[in-house]
């Protein structure tokens, strides 16, 4: 493990650290999503996506569903003990997402079983809770949670520092609640980019303090995204390990951006690309960028580029060279 500070939860964690560990031990832990149909003990491995090392065993453990970070008896499994080595909580792409994980019954002269995940960065911690999660089964029979296949130690890191799913809000709408359930499936299954597809030719919803005109471009006043759910949207994401990267297509597909300032355009009957003739173009351009720099801190930034028509740059007067 990394060499820091080291933050023992057990005892006391991090002020910057809690928010997000509580919120995703109470989310994973209390949620319908680790409660599904009871899997026999001889059964597949069921973690998604798969760790890269682990072992279990044959033992089936039962958990305390008000698994907590304190002491509790009467399971064998009644406590969480969460380890990490670092009190950063800066997101960005190559981020450490290792953690170890282990559950086992109690032994020896101890009376409290336990699982115990340790990370080099609350990330780490993040995952291994989820990894966690996925291990607990609802049994219907005993009416209890169980972990199947125990003892586990579990020793895992993602394949791919980039694991992303796109979001095209320009071409169709969604509300930022339906935006945070798509985030928290995303957490589900280790996801760690929202590559949100923000604004397009067919319609460009979101709020632009420097060129306020631009979301007259929206499909309509209702939807619309303001910087506050911008910032709201990113921070939900955040707290679940997952970055967001903005997309706004460049210079082609920028129709809508002339609904609010029609120069933008090469003409009324040529509405993209964006009129690169102008220095306006270029002014609104770089106070979008400014803008959304300020609402979206992760690293990458998607400026589109394709399918530019210069047809309609050679057809119009004061463009063709």
């Amino acid at each position: 493990m990394a060499t820091g500070s080291r933050v023992d939860s057990s005892s006391s964690l991090s002020a910057m650290s809690i928010p997000a560990l509580l919120l995703a031990f109470f989310l994973l832990v209390r949620s319908p999503h680790p409660i599904s149909a009871s899997k026999s003990a001889d059964s597949l491995t069921y973690l998604w996506p798969l760790p890269s090392q682990f072992t279990s065993g044959d033992d089936t453990l039962s958990v305390d569903p008000a698994l907590s970070l304190k002491k509790r008896v009467g399971y064998d499994i009644a406590k969480l003990k969460i380890t990490v080595h670092s009190a950063s909580e800066e997101l960005q792409l190559g981020v450490d997402e290792s953690y170890s994980l282990a559950v086992a019954r109690s032994v020896g002269q101890s009376i409290i079983g336990e699982a115990t995940i340790e990370a080099n960065t609350v990330f780490g911690a993040l995952r291994g809770l989820e990894t966690f999660s996925q291990l607990c089964m609802f049994d219907y029979g005993s009416k209890t949670v169980l972990i199947h296949k125990a003892p586990w130690n579990i020793q895992d890191k993602p394949r791919f520092k980039y694991r992303g799913l796109l979001l095209d809000t320009s071409r169709h709408y969604f509300p930022v609640d339906v935006i945070k359930h798509i985030l928290e499936s995303m957490s589900y299954s280790k996801l760690n980019v929202l590559h949100w597809h923000i604004i397009d030719e067919q319609a460009f919803p979101l709020e632009v303090p420097s060129y306020p005109k631009l979301w007259q471009g929206a499909y309509s006043k209702w939807e619309r995204y303001t910087v506050e759910d911008a910032y709201e949207i990113v921070n939900f994401a955040k707290s679940r390990g997952i970055n967001v990267m903005a997309e706004v297509d460049v210079p082609g597909h920028a129709e809508s951006w002339g609904k609010g300032y029609p120069g933008l355009w090469p003409s009324s009957s040529c509405r993209e690309p964006l009129d690169v003739t102008k220095n306006f173009t270029f002014d609104v351009i770089s106070g979008i960028l400014s803008d959304m720099r300020k609402i979206f801190p992760f690293e990458l930034f998607h400026l589109g580029g394709d399918e530019v028509n210069t047809d309609c740059w050679t057809k119009t007067s004061h463009v063709k060279l």
